[in-house]
């Protein structure tokens, strides 16, 4: 069996770390076993779409790395992937069903249903169909269908059937009595179809054999599971994930549930991580790994350690996630990642030697966004810190050492970290200091503190020109 697998969002807007979590999974699934993952829009609902919520969707899960076999942008033997385009496929379904007597017509009117609301007490009732009209003889139906007579489909509950057995890959075995199952509607009065027919004669037709998404959709599995048994069609695999909840363990907040994809790469956060962070909601690595690269999620990624226990969603371990992707990155590649969040009109000077930039600070960030906030320890405000180098030239010991710093760091051939620290500790030797002598004035020259990342990747960092300035400030 091929595995195929799909992500069918709506489009309402940027998508959210918890739906998007479904996407993850879908994705490494068939990544994993060589299969196909499917792009699916879900637009029937127009009250609800966005304009432009398509085109945001598929540009965060690029972002994400989350690419597609088939769908609306690419296209594919299995077409339309737009549900808004399958009405001819759906009306298809319908004919099948009512042809085979699983499906029919009902004309029951609102104030019809509404006298059948079953009563549970404490004012609280729900509408639940009786089924009237499925006695109806099969000329009477067609005689009020001709006529023009509003009605919608129903589905016929097979009355054979009193429990409808799911296996789920991960909350195992669950059993539904049709007793709770009512008819449901199939096509409303206005020709659209409902969300649980569309879905089921989608993942019929596009050949879908695997469902992952949320538990909340765990309701909706056995009214899919007859529609499937009802078109001869196999059951998909189907696996619901825990609900992700929020950081104070209730329900996600728009606030802090609703964390945008685009939100975290606006911020700097390396895709793989967020990735990476996905994937832990709710899974565990077979060696509770829980750094893991893209290539190590697709390798051990399963449905098999995922647990039934809802999973918290938290920030903090999220930027962790991401200071160890950063962490390993190439300094080049790491670099060219954070070159578009600089700040060059507060830092003109960062984007000259950014890669040494990155190596001074890369252990003090979570995010390539962090940079900026941490540009100022090689970027001191100019005022202080010409207060701090002027008072240093003012000291004859303290400019003594300066002087001999300078003098070796003149004579330097290359302009690179390693280089540079020997220089600083060269001239400390010509001026006979070493230690907290000779390192506490240099870098208060150079950023203003005495404590603070080595000398040598400080000057690498800030460039030649830039240091001589500094030096200037206190020897003149």
């Amino acid at each position: 069996m091929t595995v195929r697998t799909r992500f069918a969002p709506s489009p309402t807007g940027r998508l959210h770390l918890g739906n998007v979590r479904a996407a993850a999974f879908n994705w490494l699934l068939a990544r994993q076993q060589g299969g196909s993952f499917l792009l699916r829009i879900e637009d029937t609902d127009i009250g609800r779409n966005v304009p432009g919520g398509e085109e945001m969707l598929i540009e965060d899960l690029r972002w994400l790395g989350l690419d597609w076999d088939e769908g609306p942008d690419i296209g594919g033997p299995h077409g339309p992937y737009r549900q808004s385009e399958r009405d001819a496929s759906y009306a298809r379904a319908v004919e099948r069903l009512a042809a085979s007597g699983a499906a029919y017509a009902c004309f029951c009117s609102e104030e019809d249903l509404e006298g059948e609301a079953e009563d549970f007490g404490e004012g609280r009732t729900a509408l639940r169909y009786s089924g009237r009209c499925r006695a109806l003889a099969p000329s009477e139906r067609a005689r009020r269908v001709a006529a023009g007579e509003p009605h919608v489909i129903r589905f016929a509950v097979p009355e054979a059937v009193s429990v409808v057995e799911i296996e789920d890959e991960i909350f195992g075995d669950i059993s539904f009595p049709t007793s709770d199952i009512d008819d449901f509607v199939l096509r409303r009065s206005d020709g659209r179809v409902t969300y649980n027919f569309a879905v089921v004669v989608d993942d019929i037709e596009m050949e879908i054999t695997h469902v992952v998404r949320g538990v909340g959709h765990l309701s909706n599995t056995p009214k899919q599971a007859l529609l499937f048994d009802a078109f001869g069609a196999p059951r998909p695999v189907f696996g619901h994930l825990p609900t992700v909840l929020g950081p104070d363990g209730k329900k996600l907040s728009k606030r802090l549930g609703a964390t945008a994809v685009a939100e975290l790469r606006s911020h700097g956060y390396p895709p793989d991580a967020v990735l990476n962070y996905l994937s832990l909601l709710g899974w565990s690595h077979p060696e509770e790994k829980e750094v893991l690269t893209r290539a190590e999620l697709i390798a051990s990624i399963g449905l098999d350690r995922v647990g039934r226990s809802d999973t918290q969603l938290d920030p903090e371990k999220l930027r962790w996630v991401a200071a160890q992707h950063l962490a390993s990155e190439p300094l080049a590649e790491l670099a060219a990642h954070m070159r578009p969040f600089l700040d060059l009109a507060r830092f003109p000077g960062a984007g000259e030697h950014l890669e040494a930039v990155v190596d001074t600070l890369r252990t003090r960030l979570s995010t390539y966004g962090d940079i900026n906030a941490h540009l100022e320890l090689l970027y001191p405000p100019e005022e202080e810190a010409m207060e701090k180098r002027r008072a240093l030239g003012a000291d004859p010991e303290v400019r003594r050492v300066l002087e001999a710093v300078r003098a070796r760091l003149a004579a330097a051939e290359v302009w690179e970290a390693a280089p540079l620290d020997q220089a600083v500790r060269a001239g400390g030797a010509d001026a006979g200091v070493k230690g907290a002598g000779l390192f506490h004035p240099v870098r208060v020259l150079l950023i203003g503190s005495e404590k603070g990342p080595d000398l040598g990747k400080v000057l690498a960092s800030i460039g030649r020109h830039e240091a001589f300035r500094r030096l200037a400030q206190a020897l003149g």
